[in-house]
Order: C-alpha cells, then sequence, then structure tokens
C-alpha cells in the first residue's frame, strides 16, 4: 500500500476517540490561513486536495470565502496534507515565505506597537481573534518567554499548524525590529525523530521535542527592541478594532476530557501520566479532580487509553520509529504493555499493525 492509498484509508482521528459520554461542546474556530497556504500548496505541486479537505472536514469554497472554519479541522488538513506533499516539515514550509500582512489586523495591531515587548503582548491579547483554539503567554524574567496552548482542542493531534506558528511568530519578531534576532531555544510537546537540523536552521536554534510546553525563548533585552513601524495613531486604531472583535470572539467552554487530555500528553514520554500529577498540573486535588471527573461520566484510566491509541496510530505510521520507542513515548515502562495494548486496540502486535498499513 503506497503513502497515497494509507491517506484515503487512514481512519480519522475523531472517529479513534469517540465514545458515547463524550459531550458536544462549542468549536473553536480559526481564520484559517495555515489551511488556505496548504491547499495554494498543494494545487502548486499538482496534488488534489478534495479527498483531503473532505476527510479532515474542509471545503475548497469556505477556504478561498475567507470564511472561518473549524481550528481541529485546519490541523488535520496540514497533517493530511504534509503527507500529500511529502514534506515532513510542512508547517515550517508553509510559514517561510508568505507575506505576513496576510493576517489581516492582528499583524498590524503588533506591528504598529511602541517596542517589541509591546507587541508581543498584543499577540498575547488577541491571538483569540485570528484563532479561538489558541492560547498565548509572555513571560519576562532572565528570558522572553512566548508559550503558546491549546484551549477546546486536543493538543496531541497538531504537530505541522505549531511549527508553523511558532515560525510566523519568528518572522513577525524580525520584520517588526528589522534585525535577524535569534530565538535562544525552542520547544514542542509533540515528538519528532530522525534528523532535527532541518528546524533548527529554520528556527535558527537548539530545539527540544517531546518537551513540557510549547515554548520560544529569546533573551530579555528584546523586549526592549523599538519597532520600526511604531504609529501611536495606526496602533489606537487596531487595538479598538482587536477590542470588538475579541468581544464576537468570546471564550468557549472546553470539554473536561479535551483538558485532561492535553493535561496528560506532555507527561506520556516522562511516565508520569498519572491521575495525581494530572490534578496537580490542573490545579486541582485529586479529590476534586476525581469528582469533575465522575461529575461528566468520564475515566482518568480510558481518557489515557484512547490518547495512547491515538498516538500509537501516528506513530506506527511513521516507519522511522521503532516500535520499543514508541513504546516509551507512550508511557509503558516495557514494550509489552504496547504490545497487549495494542492487540486490544487493533488485534494485532504493533509490527502486524504496521505491516498492514504498508509501512
Amino acid at each position: 500500500m503506497n503513502k497515497r492509498e494509507r491517506l484515503t484509508r487512514r481512519p480519522h482521528l475523531d472517529q479513534l476517540t469517540k465514545a458515547p459520554f463524550r459531550k458536544v461542546a462549542a468549536v473553536p474556530t480559526t481564520a484559517g490561513l495555515a489551511a488556505r497556504l496548504a491547499l495554494a500548496a498543494l494545487r502548486a505541486r499538482a496534488v488534489d486536495p478534495r479527498p483531503l479537505l473532505a476527510q479532515s472536514g474542509l471545503t475548497s469554497a469556505a477556504l478561498s470565502g475567507g470564511k472561518r472554519v473549524a481550528a481541529a479541522a485546519q490541523i488535520d488538513f496540514l497533517d493530511l496534507a504534509s503527507e500529500a506533499a511529502g514534506d515532513a516539515w510542512f508547517g515550517l514550509s508553509l510559514a517561510e515565505t508568505f507575506d505576513l500582512r496576510e493576517m489581516g489586523m492582528f499583524y498590524y495591531v503588533a506591528a504598529s506597537s511602541h517596542t517589541l515587548g509591546d507587541a508581543l503582548r498584543r499577540v498575547e491579547r488577541y491571538v483569540c481573534v485570528t484563532n479561538e483554539a489558541l492560547v498565548a503567554r509572555i513571560q519576562v524574567d532572565s528570558a522572553c518567554r512566548v508559550s503558546l496552548s491549546f484551549a477546546g482542542i486536543a493538543r496531541h493531534r497538531d504537530r505541522h499548524h505549531l511549527e508553523f506558528l511558532f515560525l510566523v511568530l519568528l518572522r513577525m519578531c524580525r520584520q517588526f525590529v528589522g534585525q535577524r534576532i535569534m530565538p535562544t531555544g525552542a520547544s514542542f510537546i509533540h515528538h519528532r525523530s530522525g534528523d532535527l537540523r532541518e528546524v533548527e536552521r529554520r528556527l535558527g536554534c537548539g530545539v527540544q521535542f517531546g518537551a513540557y510546553s510549547d515554548e520560544m525563548r529569546f533573551d530579555a533585552a528584546v523586549v526592549k527592541l523599538p519597532l520600526v513601524g511604531d504609529d501611536p495613531f495606526l496602533n489606537e486604531l487596531m487595538v479598538k478594532s482587536c477590542e470588538e472583535a475579541k468581544t464576537t470572539r468570546t471564550s468557549k467552554p472546553q470539554p473536561f476530557r479535551t483538558v485532561v487530555e492535553n493535561a496528560i500528553a506532555p507527561l506520556l514520554p516522562h511516565a508520569e501520566a498519572r491521575s495525581k500529577i494530572v490534578a496537580k498540573r490542573l490545579g486541582l486535588s485529586e479529590r476534586t479532580f476525581a469528582r469533575r471527573l465522575q461529575a461528566e461520566e468520564l475515566s482518568f484510566v480510558e481518557i489515557l487509553d484512547q490518547l495512547r491509541r491515538d498516538l500509537a496510530v501516528r506513530y506506527i505510521e511513521e516507519p522511522e520509529i521503532q516500535i520499543s520507542q514508541i513504546a516509551w513515548l507512550l508511557g509503558f515502562h516495557h514494550p509489552s504493555g504496547m504490545t497487549h495494548a495494542c492487540q486490544r486496540w487493533f488485534g494485532k502486535s504493533p509490527l502486524a499493525y504496521r505491516r498492514s498499513l504498508g509501512v
């Protein structure tokens, strides 16, 4: 089975995580810039995007018409498009050359600020205008730390979109100050294997995968750099427009299941995905955490098991990742634990399941 056949036969991740007790919540939306760039990239490579759009729940008409789309659908589309394009660093490729002004008022409210620190605070406050699922945090102490997280959608589904976002952020910072400033480091929760020189070249710093957070770090002094586009009058107008837009992008209630999944994901490779640790990361006592799960008819064990299954599907499809390494990435103490789980999930051993995919 070749790669194109696997793409059309691969089950949608939603099909792998559905459970009878999952509750419907409002779906976070995005302006869809990354998806539109991906669509254009596929067409430029003479790849038919229609089956990939259908599988991710998007339409060409919605993207071409500039309509907002589901944030999770954009993530799925970038993942499928990466495989179809044969580009393992698809998100970075998309982020590298497009005109940053395509981000609209989100770009201009940051670009017209006085200093880079002011611009980053605008990013922190108004990122929800462009993508309701994103939460940005800026922390300045011994370093300037810019972190991104998801609200309302599962973090473990994404690789390419977050890599896209961090390179876009870096390009914005460089363009704003008119200097090729360099990060001191970057980290991602998701796993990457093989040669990482490409991502380190594009970001210009060392990159850690399988980390506890999605973060880019700069020297603390960069926040004082003046912006070449400093325009207080334009900035006042843009802040007013963004504030108005922000009121229409009200926070949507997060399914507690997704909150728990996003707390578990960075703990798996460190074998720390235990109820007690997850409760602490969420700022809850063990008793309160158990009550929240029970109130929503959720089971921590089942959430953990289904999250491992989702990730197992992704990792097994990547031939360069050894089965023993996948067991470690999923938080199993021994490969035999993963073998037993795969027999239960797929009715096959990990190796037999990989062979059935034609990998």
